[in-house]
C-alpha cells in the first residue's frame, strides 16, 4: 500500500432513491461548517447567551455555501460552489443497478437544475480546454434506470479530467468496481477530486491548480476513490472489504497496477478535509486488495468494451462496418458480446433499408 509520501514524493506523482441509511453509513463530512451554516445545530440549552449573540451578529442571515447534501436517484453528492465541482460523490451499487436498458446515447451533459447558475460550470467551460468531462458517479453504474443515468450527466457530478485517464485507467477502475458486484452483494463507492500540494525547487509547498472556462472550474491534481464491499446479510466472520486510492489526474499507462495507488483511508481524509465511513468500524475491516487481487481488466478487454459501445451508437450501416473493419484490423479476436452487438445492429440497418426500398417501390 502506498502512502502520501510515496505517492507524491517517490515518482508516482505522476437504486432506487438513495436512503438516509446509505448516507449515514458512508460519510460524515464538514461537521464544523455544518454547525456554522445551520444555526439550529447549536444547542441553545448549553449556551443561550452565545446563541442570542450569534443571532445579533447574523442579523441579516447566515452565509450559505449551499446544501450540505444533494440527492439523486442513484447517487448523493456534496458540491463545491466555488470550484464548480463535487467535493465527493457517493454510490451504492448492486448487480441489479448495472444491468438494464438505460443508454447513455439518450443522456446529455447539462447544468444541474438544483445548482444556481452563478455557482455552476457550463459545457462551454470544457470546450477546447484540453480536459474531458469526467464522471464521478459513472453512467454505467445506473443502467437499471434512464433517469438515474441522465442525472449522472449533471455537471455537479462532473470535473475536468485528463482525457486519457478518463477513457483509460480510470475507466478500467470503474469497470473493476462494477465487477465487484459478482462477488459482493453490495458495493459502496465514494469518489472525488483532490488538490495536492506541490514542493518547489526551494523546498516550499504550494497549492496550485488550473481553472478552465469563464466559470473558473477547478482542475484537480488527483482523484480519489474509496470502495467498501460486503455481502448482505453479512456473515459475522466476514468483515467489510475496504480500500482507498489516490490517482493522479494525468495519463497512466496500462503497465501501472491499481495497487500502486492504494493509500490509507486517512490520507484521503487529510487531503480532502473530510471524514468518511464514520459508522464503519475500520479496525474490523479487511483489505479489499487482500480479499480480491485489485486487478484491472486488460487493455485488450477495454478495447472490446469500447468497440461494443461504438457499434451500439453507430448511426448507419456504413459507420457500423467501418467500426467493425477498424477493430478487426487491430488483430483482436472479438468476444461473443461484440459479435452479437455487430450482428444485431447489422440486422437492424438491413431491415430499415428493406422497409425504405418497399416504400419506394
Amino acid at each position: 500500500m502506498a502512502t502520501v509520501g510515496r505517492l507524491f514524493g517517490g515518482g508516482l506523482l505522476v437504486g432506487t432513491t438513495v436512503t438516509s441509511v446509505l448516507i449515514g453509513y458512508l460519510m460524515n463530512t464538514r461537521k464544523d461548517e455544518t454547525v456554522v451554516n445551520r444555526m439550529v445545530s447549536v444547542s441553545p440549552a448549553t449556551d443561550p447567551q452565545k446563541l442570542r449573540r450569534s443571532e445579533q451578529i447574523l442579523k441579516y442571515g447566515v452565509p450559505d455555501r449551499g446544501p450540505e447534501l444533494r440527492y439523486y436517484a442513484n447517487h448523493v453528492l456534496c458540491y463545491d460552489q466555488a470550484k464548480k465541482t463535487p467535493v465527493w460523490v457517493a454510490e451504492h451499487i448492486t448487480k441489479d443497478h448495472i444491468k438494464g436498458t438505460a443508454n447513455r446515447k439518450h443522456s446529455h451533459f447539462k447544468q444541474d437544475p438544483d445548482v444556481p447558475v452563478q455557482f455552476s460550470a457550463s459545457n462551454g467551460d470544457y470546450w477546447h480546454s484540453g480536459w474531458s468531462r469526467g464522471h464521478m458517479a459513472p453512467a454505467a453504474d445506473s443502467k437499471y434506470n434512464q433517469l438515474a443515468m441522465d442525472e449522472t450527466f449533471y455537471l455537479s457530478n462532473i470535473l475536468p479530467q485528463d482525457i486519457d485517464n478518463n477513457s483509460g485507467f480510470w475507466n478500467r477502475f470503474e469497470i473493476y468496481c462494477r465487477d465487484l458486484t459478482k462477488q459482493f452483494t453490495d458495493v459502496y463507492i465514494i469518489s472525488g477530486p483532490l488538490i495536492v500540494p506541490e514542493i518547489d525547487a526551494n523546498d516550499k509547498k504550494f497549492v496550485k491548480y488550473q481553472v478552465i472556462g469563464d466559470n473558473n472550474v477547478a482542475v484537480p491534481t488527483h482523484l480519489f476513490k474509496i470502495v467498501a464491499a460486503e455481502n448482505n446479510p453479512r456473515n459475522q466472520n466476514e468483515a467489510v472489504a475496504l480500500a482507498a486510492f489516490i490517482v493522479p489526474n494525468k495519463p497512466i499507462t496500462s503497465a501501472n497496477k491499481l495497487k500502486q495507488f492504494q493509500v490509507p483511508l486517512t490520507d484521503v481524509e487529510q487531503l480532502s478535509g473530510t471524514t468518511f465511513l464514520n459508522k464503519l468500524d475500520k479496525s474490523k475491516t479487511r483489505n479489499l486488495c487482500g480479499v480480491d487481487a485489485c486487478e484491472l481488466i486488460s487493455g485488450e478487454k477495454l478495447e472490446l468494451y469500447f468497440t461494443a459501445r461504438k457499434l451500439e451508437y453507430a448511426k448507419s450501416e456504413k459507420v457500423l462496418d467501418n467500426i467493425w473493419n477498424e477493430f478487426r484490423a487491430k488483430g483482436i479476436t472479438p468476444d461473443e458480446y461484440v459479435i452479437q452487438v455487430y450482428q444485431r445492429k447489422k440486422k437492424e440497418f438491413e431491415q430499415k433499408d428493406h422497409k425504405v426500398s418497399a416504400v419506394l417501390k
